[in-house]
């Protein structure tokens, strides 16, 4: 599993920059590290209760503490910090963007919420 060699945080344009030793760089919106947390909180303890987060368009990372060798904890605006964001899912969240975030739009949708910002 790769790790990462280079977290930024850019806090105006709400992205985690991640680049990582296989050479991959991903920049991973705020709003779908927050949505996509690996807490219990928001995962639940099965994938059917995972529980989707709303309201979450303009959503920060105030602070990034490093978990040992192998994640951190990524602490948002809006009071989330629960959840232990491995390198490997961090990597996951980054190759999957794409579908995630289309995902994430749908289940919006059936939920009958529509975003405020522009897409990520």
């Amino acid at each position: 599993m790769p790790t990462p060699t280079e977290l930024n945080l850019h806090r105006q344009s709400r992205v985690l920059e991640i680049h990582f030793d296989d050479g991959s760089r991903f920049d991973l919106p705020c709003e779908l590290l927050r949505v996509y947390s690996p807490s219990a909180e928001v995962q639940g303890h099965s994938p059917d209760e995972r529980v989707l987060q709303i309201g979450k368009e303009d959503v920060n990372i105030e602070r990034i503490e490093p978990v040992g060798h192998y994640a951190v904890c990524l602490h948002f605006d809006d009071g989330h910090n629960t959840g232990i964001y491995s390198w490997e899912h961090l990597y996951r969240l980054g190759t999957n963007r794409e579908a995630m975030w289309r995902e994430y739009l749908t289940e919006l949708e059936k939920a009958g919420h529509k975003r405020r910002a522009p897409d990520a």
